[in-house]
């Protein structure tokens, strides 16, 4: 076994590594850019050597820098996570040209499934089902909306170097495939470095399951499956071991094709073979189809370790350590029933536009796994993914352990940027989700319902009053000659001002009325009946809902900076395309800017009809949040 390891990735992933390597008595590096300086997995691992500046291109991409880090500490193996150069075959032979072990698969097994056109070719090859589509090399846009048109109606377009949804638009007509392609080619261009697409029919039921698969380079194994079918955009939010509805005998039939598609390319270490389901009449031995394989540890690996009671870690340390598969087929079974759900900083009702910011507040309930990066403190900068946890439950069923899920979500509570916690919470109570009917169209029927702002009811104002208020348990609060002190505060949320009066009676009694409602609170311990912080000039109140206040000064009010005159950039990012200039006429809708950020593309339209009057940004152009880029005539 190594005696050090470098982890060449960030964030939970990293933290989760050191987590297993400690318990193994293997010693850890860490790596970092100047933006991570004082990041948790720079805390917690016993080594950190900066590797450069905030941007990816020149920090956790730059390979060289890694391996020399690995050399000149003395790590003996490179750990890569998932993402950055997890798949990438020229980092991996350059860690084993410098003498080092890299912790996963081969330079040769990551090349035969890096892109998806061959990989395609090769399971067709190995009898692996595969998915119809056309996998060419042509990539004339003329002969790619040919091949659509000969497929049917709706496709697919996915990135051949893609993953995580970027580079991939579902075209429901023939009418709107260019502008797609052209969307997908653009985005898969600045993720991947290569803008070639496929092109596959879309399953109009789809269920997305992927099945873990685990190798020695001789042998492999799986172990069982994963539902990852609820998601938004292609990416995953909620994800279930095992597959809701499935049979021994699918099981056994998509396990002995994924264990087909690993032997094929002789692969080592942890994997994911992604099968697309049709899921319109129950799950069939003939109704699925290979769609990618992950050549590495994927985000959703602790469903899999919940139902299994594998620590895959481990397993990827000792068989890059030279050990044989730590298991047998016949060795695994199934537990119970497990979920994760995926905490990010993003603004749910503003679309899922990702968030940045300083957590204020950080906690969680003892019952879930939480695999988190982030603490009290921590920054959610814009040059990486904003995940913040990941929310893991196991229980003896479904039902119990949607429960379990269900509860540990009520008792998560963060405080100081927004995030998506009120849309989990919606999820994990789904009628159709809880019942099982789980297709990756469920989130987008039920958009309108989950994605709403939440309604703070009259006890969350009072309770963020009072904490905005600042009053305590001091037993003499409040004590005047003439009668009950009273006070008002000035809170406001979703743009407008809500008035609460205070009126305290005594230590920890304080009545408080919110319209033409009274609500009476009393002090319990350190909270007012509901816990709540106050953070600078805003109030968080937790609860069956997360609801941030802010503080109104009355004799400083901001302006209000946004309007129907103009476009504001809604978080920093890049500049990828200007689509408009000066007296130019748009209508409400109309293209103005593509914005890249957190890695995707965010198209930013007219607020209405116009002629623009000024536009404030090149492309190329680095901005901040709020920056002003193009304005309408009055």
């Amino acid at each position: 076994m190594f005696d050090k390891i470098l982890i060449a990735n960030r964030g939970e992933i990293a933290c989760r590594v050191i987590q297993t390597a400690r318990a193994m008595g293997v010693r850890t590096v860490a790596v970092y850019s100047d933006a991570d300086t004082n990041a948790l997995h720079v805390v917690q691992a016993d080594e950190a050597v900066r590797l450069g500046p905030a941007p990816v291109a020149e920090s956790y991409l730059r390979g060289d820098l890694i391996v020399q880090a690995a050399l000149e500490t003395g790590a003996q193996a490179i750990h890569p996570g998932y993402g950055f150069l997890s798949e990438n075959p020229d980092f991996v032979e350059a860690v084993e040209a410098a003498g080092l072990v890299f912790i996963g698969p081969s330079a040769k097994a990551i090349r035969a499934m890096g892109l998806k056109d061959a990989a395609k070719a090769l399971m067709t090859k190995a009898g692996v089902p595969v998915v119809p589509g056309y996998h060419g090399d042509n990539q004339d846009a003329a002969f790619l909306a040919q091949q659509a048109g000969q497929i049917g109606y709706p496709v697919l377009i996915k990135a051949v170097a893609g993953g995580g949804g970027k580079g991939m638009r579902l075209v429901e007509a023939a009418p709107n495939f260019l502008e797609n392609l052209a969307s997908a080619q653009a985005e898969a261009r600045t993720a991947f470095g290569n803008a070639d697409v496929l092109i596959e029919k879309y399953i109009t039921s789809p269920r997305h399951i992927e099945v873990q698969v685990f190798g020695d380079g001789t042998d492999a194994v799986h172990l069982f499956e994963r539902d990852c079918s609820l998601q938004r955009r292609h990416q995953k939010v909620i994800e279930e071991a095992p597959a809701p509805g499935m049979t021994d005998e699918v099981r056994a039939a998509m396990g002995k094709a994924a264990v087909t598609a690993a032997k094929a390319i002789g692969y080592a270490g942890a994997g994911t073979i992604e099968f697309i389901v049709d899921g319109s009449n129950g799950l069939r031995t003939d109704g699925f189809w290979f769609m990618e394989m992950n050549t590495r540890l994927q985000v959703e690996h602790p469903v899999t370790e919940a139902i299994t009671g594998v620590d895959l870690v481990a397993w990827q340390l000792r068989v890059a350590a030279g050990e044989s598969l730590p298991a047998h087929q016949d060795d695994l079974a199934i537990n119970g029933h497990a979920f994760e759900a995926r905490l990010y900083a993003e603004d749910v009702p503003a679309g899922f536009l990702p968030a940045t910011g300083v957590i204020d507040h950080l906690a969680f309930p003892g019952t879930a796994r939480i695999d988190s990066g982030v603490g009290p403190g921590s920054e959610i900068s814009p040059w990486y993914d904003p995940m913040i946890a990941k929310v893991t439950v196991h229980g003896p069923d479904r039902a119990t352990a949607l429960r379990s899920l269900s509860a540990a979500l009520d008792a998560t509570q963060v405080a100081g940027t927004v995030t998506n916690l009120g849309f989990l919470r919606l999820l994990s109570r789904d009628r159709g989700f809880v019942a099982g009917e789980v297709d990756t169209g469920l989130i987008a029927r039920e958009e309108a319902a989950l994605c709403a702002a939440p309604k703070p009811d009259a006890r969350a104002v009072a309770v963020a009053a009072v904490v905005a208020a600042q009053f305590g348990s001091d037993p003499l609060a409040g004590f005047t000659l003439w009668g009950p002190l009273e006070r008002d505060i000035l809170l406001a949320y979703d743009g407008s001002d809500i008035a609460a009066r205070l009126t305290v009676h005594g230590a920890g009694n304080v009545a408080v009325t919110v319209g033409d409602e009274d609500v009476s609170l009393l002090r319990h311990g350190d909270h007012w009946g509901t816990p709540a912080i106050r953070h600078g000039r805003h109030v968080t109140v937790f609860g069956a809902e997360t609801v941030t206040f802010d503080i109104v000064d009355p004799l400083d009010r901001a302006g209000d900076a946004m309007g129907g005159d103009t476009v504001l950039a809604p978080m920093p990012g890049l500049v990828r395309d200007v689509a408009v200039q000066v007296g130019q006429s748009v209508v409400e809708g109309d293209r103005m800017v593509v914005l890249e950020a957190m890695k995707m593309e965010h198209v930013l339209r007219a607020p209405r009809d116009g002629v623009v009057g000024a536009v404030s940004v090149a492309t190329g152009d680095q901005v901040t949040a709020g920056a002003l880029m193009v304005a309408l005539e009055e």
